[in-house]
């Protein structure tokens, strides 16, 4: 007979209690003897007796409240079964998200959507965009940053053609970290003129009116959702995003419009459409409330990763300490929807929720995540 300790951390949080089951006890639920105890926030413990009658290999998982609030991953799909083994003195897990009432999600926590159409300049057809509030915007009275989004057809729902960011969803699962507390306003793209808009350099032909459509966010939109909404205005609580080509426009728009945009939210970006953007960057100091961060995976291509490397390294801060970048490569990341909304709330945590720490040297600012 020996005491197996159980240490579980989770970032998700709710008052509802947390236990383990498994094999050992039958899979009962509600059982108190199972119950972890909290020891200080986002972390929990049990001590279990463990005897001969227990399984050699103990399989288990956790659930919060009751049947139905199984633990989740990260993209809020149910895990297989724990182990350990029996003569194991200690255990510590991670639980990302928790099921609710057995849904993914607690719907109450799902943005406030609304829809807008905003004359574009030039143009005889109005913009549509998605306007994505805090679930609790309408009675907190608060303020809040802006994360501008491009490729709108494909953020939210079910998305048009490539599937969706379900930027919904991702944020009912920040919601659950209190890390919610932002305005998402996802842009549509010009459909057929996509290309042009979303490139500078007109290196080729029907390329390079990035610069209108940068013009349109920041002199016409901006204005317009600082007016209607509680938005915090300034650089520092204002960022675009994107992927692809929506990732490319996003570094044009940082490094155009450092005092507009303060926050870079970029996945695998189309460099290579853009040569530029490197020279551009290397000439350029980030201002000191900059933050970027960047998203690529090894499997896109054989140039993804070693380009967004390449803008990395030419990417720097105006001050001596400034820990402004974050760069996550995953060795099995395609260019697809359904990844980039895997990366989304790890973004928006990190750019608008985490307190990163200055760092003196670029070695130790540019650090590297790898994601498995």
């Amino acid at each position: 007979m020996h005491t197996l300790h159980i240490d579980l951390t989770t970032p998700a949080q709710d008052d509802r209690p947390v236990y383990i089951t498994g094999n050992f006890c039958g899979w009962s639920i509600d059982n108190q003897a199972f119950r972890l105890q909290q020891v200080e926030h986002g972390r929990y413990a049990v001590d279990l007796t463990v005897d001969e009658n227990w399984p050699e290999l103990i399989e288990y998982k956790y659930y919060r409240g009751s049947e139905g609030s199984l633990e989740l991953d990260e993209l809020g799909e149910q895990t297989a079964n724990r182990t350990v083994a029996r003569d194991e003195a200690s255990v510590q897990d991670e639980v990302p998200y928790w099921q609710w009432n057995g849904q993914p999600i607690n719907p109450a926590f799902l943005p406030i959507e609304q829809t807008l159409y905003v004359e574009l300049p030039g143009s005889d057809v109005p913009r549509r965009v998605q306007v994505a509030l805090p679930y609790d915007y309408e009675y907190s009275g608060e303020a809040y940053p802006v994360l501008y989004l491009n490729d709108g057809q494909n953020l939210l729902g079910e998305g048009a053609g490539y599937g969706s960011w379900l930027t919904e969803f991702r944020l009912a699962q920040l919601a659950t970290r209190r890390q919610h507390g932002v305005i998402i306003v996802a842009i549509d793209h010009a459909e057929a003129n996509r290309l042009k808009e979303y490139t500078v350099e007109a290196i080729k032909p029907k390329l390079g009116g990035g610069r209108t459509y940068l013009d349109f966010v920041v002199k016409v939109l901006k204005p317009a959702i600082d007016a209607t909404f509680r938005t915090l205005p300034d650089a520092a609580n204002t960022g675009m995003g994107g992927s692809s080509l929506g990732g490319l426009i996003t570094v044009w728009a940082g490094l155009l419009y450092p005092d507009i945009f303060g926050r870079w939210l970029v996945f695998s970006p189309a460099l290579w459409i853009s040569p530029g953007v490197y020279r551009e960057a290397a000439q350029r100091k980030l201002a000191a409330h900059t933050k970027v961060y960047l998203y690529g995976g090894e499997a896109e291509s054989k140039y993804m990763v070693p380009n967004l490397k390449r803008l990395q390294s030419n990417l720097r801060c105006s001050v001596d300490a400034c820990a402004f970048l974050q760069a996550a490569i995953d060795p099995a990341g395609l260019h697809e929807e359904k990844r980039w909304s895997v990366e989304l709330p790890r973004a928006i945590q990190w750019l608008f929720f985490s307190d990163s720490e200055p760092a003196n040297d670029a070695t130790q600012r540019e650090e590297e995540v790898l994601v498995v």
